[in-house]
């Protein structure tokens, strides 16, 4: 089982129009994660990371998934969010999302989302679309099981 929870970062979403909270929803209920927690939050930087680090330190779940926030508008903020609160990048994780989104449309290159570990959460920033979101939840579901796994204490 992995506790996880999704935060939405919008300032214009609600949760009956929140479809890429949605996506990433149906996805991990497919797949026999345990949705612990679901907000919507807005995009201001210490926000995002207080429900971070919130989520990491003091309601701990094992995986933390992200949607929205991770263009180049300018109120697209939760990749700094993310980096300035985790202890251990895994860059290879946003570098595969967009190489799959890429295939799809060139704009997922526009997606600067990252990825890491704080204390024993992994934390991982998904594109706003809801396209876009569940293809790259599906393109990394494999890894990120693997990785709560080892952070567990399992070996490779």
């Amino acid at each position: 089982m992995i506790k996880t929870t999704i935060l939405t970062i919008s300032d214009t979403r609600t949760k009956e129009n929140d479809d890429s909270g949605k996506t990433i929803i149906e996805i991990l209920n497919d797949n026999n994660f345990t949705i612990s927690n679901y907000e919507i939050i807005k995009d201001d930087l210490s926000q995002i990371k207080n429900r971070l680090i919130h989520y990491s330190d003091i309601a701990p779940v094992d995986l933390i998934l992200t949607t929205g926030g991770t263009g180049i508008g300018p109120r697209d903020v939760t990749p700094e969010a993310t980096l300035e609160i985790i202890e251990k990048r895994l860059p290879g994780i946003g570098e595969h999302i967009r190489a799959t989104g890429a295939q799809k449309t060139k704009n997922a290159l526009l997606s600067r989302g990252k990825a890491g570990v704080r204390k024993n959460t992994l934390i991982i920033n998904l594109p706003g679309s809801p396209k876009g979101a569940g293809e790259s939840l599906e393109a990394i579901l494999g890894v990120v099981c693997h990785a709560i796994e080892m952070m567990r204490g399992a070996g490779h």
